[in-house]
C-alpha cells in the first residue's frame, strides 16, 4: 500500500500537502505555565485583555497575562480563522498540530476549523511532560501508553473518534527526564516501530536533552528517519553541537521562528535567538550537508502571536522568513526541500 498523510478529515497523498508548519497549535491549555510578573512591572499590566497599551509587556513577558495563556477561549478561536486565512494566502497548505495528551488537545475544533477553512490539519497523539498531566495519567504503564497512542493512529481520538492522529507527539521531556516522560518515550518507540509512523519530540531546557531522548528512543526500538526533535534554537545553541545532533539521523527543527525576546521566561538561563540567528543555524546544517533534515515552524502557543492580537501569524515564515533565506542565498529548491518535500516525507507512512 503507498504511504499516506493522515488528516483529520482523512489520509492525502504526501505530494498534496503543499507547503506545511510542522510545529504548531491550534487549540492549547497552558495554563499550568503562568509565571508572575516581574515585582517592577506588577500584575496591573497583564490583567485582561490585549490591547495598545500592554502587548508590549506581553510579547516580553507572554506567560504573565492568563489571557494570553487561555488559549482554547472563544477569543482564540474566532481569531484562528482570520490567521490561517492570511497563512493559505501566503502559500501555507498544512499546519502539525502538536497538542497532545496534557494539552487539552481538541480533535473535534480541529476538524471544524479544517473543512471551514480547506487548510490540511494532522493532529498528534502521545503524552507531553509529566508536569501537565493528571494524577490517573501518571500512573499508566508503558503499555498502557501504547495503547492508547494505538488506538488513537489506527482507530480514532478520544475526544472525537472520527478524527485519526497523523503522528506521534509532541512528546515531552523536562530535564531531567522523570520516569513517566522515560515510559512515555518507551510507548512511543514502540508504536512507532510497528506503525513507522512519523513522531516528534519536545526535549528539557539543556543541551544533552535531545541527545539523550534520541538514545532512549533507538534504544527502544525507534526509527530515527522517521522522528523530529523540535525546538533546537533554544536547546543547542552552537554550530558544532547542532552538527554532533544532525549526525544521529533524525529531522532537525527550528520552530520558534517569530519569538524574540531578550528574556525567556520558561528558562531564563537560555538567550532566545532572533530569526536572524535561526536562519544563520539553518544555513550552518545546510551547508553541512543536512538540507533534508531541516524543518521550520512556530510553536504559536499563546494569544500575541495571533494577528488578531497584534502578532505575527502563521503566515510568518512564508511572508518574512522564506525572503530572507533567499537573500542569504538559498535557492527555491532549497527551500522547497525544507518546507514541502522534508514534511511530507516525515509524515508519510
Amino acid at each position: 500500500m503507498d504511504s499516506k498523510v493522515q488528516t483529520v478529515l482523512g489520509e492525502i497523498a504526501p505530494d498534496k500537502i503543499g507547503r506545511t508548519l510542522t510545529h504548531e497549535h491550534l487549540f492549547l491549555d497552558f495554563d499550568g505555565f503562568y509565571t508572575p510578573p516581574p515585582p517592577h512591572l506588577g500584575e496591573v499590566i497583564f490583567d485582561g485583555p490585549i490591547h495598545l497599551q500592554n502587548v508590549g509587556f506581553i510579547r516580553q513577558y507572554p506567560y504573565s497575562s492568563k489571557y494570553n495563556l487561555a488559549f482554547y477561549d472563544e477569543d482564540t478561536h474566532k481569531a484562528l480563522y482570520r490567521d490561517i486565512d492570511e497563512y493559505l494566502k501566503s502559500g501555507g497548505l498544512t499546519i502539525v498540530e502538536n497538542s497532545c495528551h496534557g494539552l487539552g488537545r481538541r480533535a473535534d475544533l480541529m476538524k471544524e476549523v479544517s473543512k471551514k477553512t480547506n487548510v490540511n490539519i494532522v493532529a498528534g497523539t502521545g503524552f507531553y511532560v509529566s508536569s501537565v498531566q493528571k494524577e490517573d495519567v501518571l500512573k499508566l504503564s508503558v503499555e498502557q501508553m501504547g495503547n492508547i497512542i494505538r488506538k488513537e493512529m489506527l482507530e480514532g481520538c478520544s475526544e472525537d473518534p472520527s478524527v485519526k492522529c497523523g503522528f506521534i507527539g509532541e512528546v515531552g521531556s523536562s530535564w531531567p527526564i522523570d520516569a513517566f516522560e522515560k515510559n512515555a518515550i518507551l510507548a512511543t518507540a514502540a508504536v512507532q516501530e510497528e506503525l513507522k509512523c512519523p513522531v516528534s519530540f519536545h526535549p528539557g531546557r539543556h543541551s544533552d536533552a535531545p541527545f539523550e531522548i534520541i538514545r532512549i528512543h533507538l534504544e527502544a526500538g525507534g526509527l530515527k528517519h522517521k522522528t523530529v526533535m523540535s525546538h533546537l534554537e533554544r536547546t543547542l545553541t552552537t554550530e558544532a553541537i547542532l552538527s554532533d545532533f544532525a549526525e544521529l539521523g533524525t529531522f532537525c527543527q527550528f520552530d520558534l521562528f517569530g519569538t524574540e525576546c531578550s528574556l525567556y521566561q520558561l528558562n531564563m538561563k537560555v538567550d532566545m535567538p532572533s530569526d536572524a540567528q535561526r536562519l544563520r543555524m539553518v544555513n550552518h546544517l545546510a551547508g553541512e550537508g543536512f538540507l533534508d533534515r531541516i524543518l521550520l515552524a512556530h510553536d504559536i502557543h499563546t494569544k500575541h502571536r495571533l494577528i488578531e492580537f497584534g502578532g505575527h501569524g502563521y503566515c510568518h515564515i512564508n511572508n518574512n522568513v522564506i525572503p530572507k533565506m533567499k537573500m542569504r542565498g538559498m535557492t527555491q529548491e532549497d527551500i522547497d526541500q525544507i518546507t514541502i518535500k522534508n514534511p511530507a516525507r516525515w509524515l508519510a507512512f
